[in-house]
């Protein structure tokens, strides 16, 4: 709440308040099971994000997605190896790796949260929806490699190519048969409002469990899974199913990122306590902000390189990003923020490789990831909304804006509901007197959205127009709810019946809110 009122994205201010609390003299340090944070944190926060992500979108940008998910984890955690060998004392090329696989995936969340309200163009946010969905499995299959060539002090690249599309492959395959059964489940049982909602609460972890059992990759499971029943929800879920599910998962997720996030503050003093003599503080700060610079470069050129030669080479994709500016390139580059997953990727790694080999600079690599998370998340977060204002982004001439999208969409429904009263209720909209009634709502309804997109295309109105617009309708509701109020100490009206017209105004003010 502090932070909304101090308009800082609330990810950014709870890592600060959990550093804070973290620090307070006599607070117990906290130490975080990994699997924890794994199992119970990451399916759900996953599904969600893959639920709300736009299927459509996915598949438009999916080579660009692919390049950011997959190449650019890669690249980066090369490029983090390579120059953790060469800059910090000790760090073998396996050990470089292992901090490759865990600060190369930007956060979902994170993200998310910092750019939500932020007047950012569509396709630079379903790209970054799109990149934080697949990244993470493709960040904790190389972790999970190095981890292993660590313990048992042999790599071989075959092997891991090979393992790397087994795991990945099967992981969605995985998500995919288990999406299938939830979806049998939902579509031919007779389920209720209430088990929709526990049901879509416990499709991501059976996801995510059954394939981390079976050692395929139990995010590529959740994401793959969670696309294929969001794109069904119209078929799966009823009008008042889809209502609650969303009012439950959006208050589910706001409490689990608020854990997450201030878990990551809370974590500190721990790490730093596990820091010992060989690594001054300052020396440590100083490598986890190189590894963070080193990520952000690499971020620049890769994504500058990829989309040259791609754009270059493939007529579709020149047209498919006519309207990417380098204002956009700019935005993704620096909403690279590291969160949960790399926390708790590095948390993961044992403390000792056997009985008496304890692993090596475990505690260094836990500190460079948290001043790395630090660096991207904090300072980068806090900053993005003044650089996007910097940047003035010019609004895409080619797109409509959302109200005429909305009042086309509008359009449409309504012509399709007159043809088939028209083609199949033709008697009972001569002879029902209710029918009547909704025929003649309907065809009002219909001029009204023609009128309104007309005025749209001669540009009779403009953004006063719009807002004064909203704001009056937002004023009418208000008076129809106090009315709705009054008539609750009324004895001829039932409450039931109230309250469904409480939510009918609730779900206008949100669709005027939302176009505003």
């Amino acid at each position: 709440m502090v932070g909304q009122k101090i308009k800082i994205s609330y990810p950014i201010f709870l890592v600060l308040a959990g550093l804070a609390i973290g620090f307070i003299p006599g607070m117990p340090n906290l130490k975080i099971d990994p699997n924890i944070v794994f199992l119970l944190f990451l399916p759900p926060l996953l599904y969600e994000a893959a639920w709300f992500t736009s299927w459509k979108d996915f598949w438009e940008y999916k080579g660009a997605i692919f390049l950011m998910a997959v190449g650019l984890v890669f690249i980066t955690s090369v490029a983090v190896a390579y120059a953790s060998v060469a800059f910090i004392p000790g760090f073998t090329l396996a050990l470089g790796f292992l901090l490759g696989g865990i600060v190369s995936p930007p956060d979902a969340v994170a993200a998310a949260a910092v750019l939500k309200g932020l007047k950012i163009p569509k396709t630079v946010t379903a790209l970054l929806e799109g990149e934080s969905l697949v990244n993470d499995a493709s960040s904790l299959i190389v972790f999970k490699f190095a981890l292993a060539t660590v313990v048992s002090g042999t790599f071989v690249m075959q092997d891991a190519a090979v393992s790397f599309v087994s795991v990945a492959g099967l992981g969605i395959l995985i998500g995919l048969a288990i999406g299938g059964i939830f979806y049998a489940i939902h579509r031919w049982l007779p389920t209720t409002d209430n088990i929709d909602t526990v049901l879509t609460l416990l499709t991501p972890y059976f996801m995510y469990v059954v394939a981390e059992h079976f050692e395929a990759s139990g995010v590529m499971a959740v994401v793959s899974g969670g696309l294929l029943l969001s794109s069904q929800s119209h078929v799966i879920l009823t009008s008042q199913s889809r209502i609650k599910t969303v009012s439950v998962w959006s208050s589910l997720t706001f409490m689990l990122n608020g854990v997450v996030f201030i878990l990551i503050g809370l974590a500190l003093p721990d790490i730093v306590n596990g820091l010992g003599p060989n690594y001054p503080i300052a020396k440590a700060i100083g490598y986890g902000v190189g590894i963070s610079i080193l990520a952000l470069v690499v971020r620049f050129l890769w994504l500058v390189s990829t989309a040259r030669i791609t754009q270059l080479f493939n007529k579709k994709t020149r047209e498919r990003y006519k309207d990417m500016t380098w204002h956009s390139f700019v935005i993704i580059i620096y909403a690279g923020m590291r969160g949960v997953v790399s926390l708790a990727a590095a948390l993961s790694i044992p403390v000792m490789i056997s009985d008496q080999i304890p692993f090596p600079l475990r505690n260094l690599i836990l500190f460079i990831t948290f001043v790395v998370i630090f660096v991207t998340l904090v300072v980068q977060g806090l900053t993005l909304p003044f650089v996007i204002k910097l940047l003035n982004i010019p609004e895409a001439k080619s797109k409509l804006s959302e109200q005429e999208q909305t009042s086309q969409i509008k359009l449409k429904l309504i012509d399709l509901s007159l043809d088939k009263l028209k083609a199949d209720y033709q008697y009972q909209c001569t002879h029902n007197e209710l029918m009547v009634n909704l025929k003649a709502e309907l065809q009002h309804s219909l001029i009204e959205k023609k009128d309104t997109i007309q005025a749209f295309k001669k540009g009779d109105i403009d953004k006063q127009d719009l807002k004064a617009y909203h704001e009056i309708v937002l004023a009418l509701i208000q008076v129809q709810r106090d009315e709705l109020h009054h008539l609750k100490r009324n004895k001829n009206f039932d409450d039931d019946i109230i309250r469904k017209e409480e939510w009918r105004l609730d779900l206008e003010e949100l669709s005027v809110s939302s176009s505003e």
